[in-house]
């Protein structure tokens, strides 16, 4: 009798109160536990970090510098970290209150899910929520079909958004990313990825959040670092059998933001175990160093012909690099600049550029502009040089 109270309590909780908690990525394997040591500034050896993953890369979102890397410009498969992609394909090629419908094709795939049902309507930004926090295959499914108009051809405006972004070396045979030979990417390609998302606020707040709520569903974020390592603030997580524990993560401390990928990874806990040595190598070796200020005078140049005979040459863009104390004292700072430029010259006309260089590898480069207007001499302006010039013989 117990038995049969227990199902029809069990009945009517499930079909009168339709709101589904969400906890788990592709599989759960329980709990994570992560060893966060508090990071020490390192004053002598560089102590390489303790990964356990076929390929990782560590990055500085803002310069996309790679301060540590391992396997990562081999191709790899992605898993679910694939719908970084997804998201900000969606994000730039739709309006987030568009109502999408889910078909039969999306209610029916596999893997994780947020449990769609057919002919349900949701907005494409419940479905984004859907898509990072839980890492909904059905809602990659939704989108795709919503955005590009079928799976396929919204995978090909994934394609060239990774050419474009310059990811030459990662492809895209659908927006879930379910084990498939064709489906894939490399750690250094997939970090460059991220970094360009994330520059996008939408992306960035979605992948910020630990917990939504959209129609009939609570959504519990995936990634296993974010409010436990300090400074995490995205990005996506990532299983299937063929990647293994993949783990996508971005964290920001002391005016820097830095990228892990971890892809290949055996258990939850490796995966957010090695993204942890990752940003502590990277926080605890480097501090960003600001090398040039947008606007800030470089040097003058001569202009022939021009209403003054000399240019005030600046730096178009801020150029700011995570720095080791050893890289530091090794920089070197090369200028490309002409001699003399012919006037007239333009405010903001493009003149040269400046590059900072380590080890024979450039770092850092910005374009160097003319400060100023200079209009070219004309006729009374050589007329009265030349007044001026016979006052002072006749001295």
């Amino acid at each position: 009798m117990k038995k049969i109270s227990l199902i029809i309590i069990l009945f009517t909780t499930f079909t009168f109160y339709p709101v589904i908690s969400v906890f788990a990525d592709d599989v759960d394997e329980g709990n994570c536990y992560v060893d966060i040591h508090p990071i020490v500034k390192q004053t002598s050896k560089i102590v390489q970090p303790n990964l356990n993953a076929l390929a990782a890369v560590v990055m500085d979102m803002n310069s996309e510098r790679v301060l540590y890397e391992k396997n990562a410009r081999i191709r790899k498969p992605m898993a679910s970290t694939t719908k970084i992609m997804t998201a900000i394909v969606a994000i730039e090629n739709a309006d987030l209150e568009e109502i999408v419908t889910v078909s039969k094709r999306a209610a029916e795939v596999s893997g994780s899910e947020i449990h769609l049902k057919i002919g349900e309507k949701l907005k494409l930004r419940d479905l984004l929520y859907g898509l990072m926090l839980k890492s909904g295959n059905d809602a990659s499914i939704a989108i795709a079909e919503h955005v590009g108009g079928t799976v396929e051809d919204f995978c090909e405006m994934m394609n060239r958004k990774a050419l474009s972004i310059g990811a030459e070396n990662t492809h895209f045979t659908s927006p879930h990313g379910l084990d498939k030979s064709e489906h894939y990417t490399t750690a250094f390609e997939l970090a460059r990825i991220t970094a360009y998302a994330l520059k996008n606020p939408i992306f960035n707040e979605i992948v910020s959040t630990k917990e939504a709520s959209i129609p009939n569903r609570i959504l519990f974020n995936t990634n296993e670092l974010l409010g436990v390592y300090p400074g995490v603030d995205g990005v996506k997580t990532g299983y299937t059998g063929q990647a293994g524990r993949c783990l996508v993560t971005s964290a920001t401390r002391n005016q820097m933001r830095m990228i892990t990928v971890v892809l290949g990874s055996p258990t939850r806990t490796a995966r957010a175990q090695s993204s942890t040595n990752l940003l502590n190598y990277a926080f605890s070796n480097y501090n960003l160093s600001f090398l040039a200020l947008k606007g800030e005078s470089i040097e003058n140049i001569n202009v022939e012909k021009g209403i003054n005979r000399s240019l005030t040459v600046a730096v178009k863009d801020e150029v700011k690099l995570p720095l080791r104390e050893d890289e530091r004292k090794l920089l070197e700072r090369k200028v490309d600049l002409p001699k003399e430029v012919m006037a007239p010259v333009k405010k903001g006309q493009e003149l040269g550029s400046v590059k900072w260089v380590l080890n024979g590898q450039e770092l850092g480069r910005s374009s160097l502009i003319a400060s100023e207007d200079i209009r070219r001499k004309n006729y009374y302006d050589y007329f009265k040089e030349l007044l001026g010039e016979m006052g002072r013989l006749a001295k």
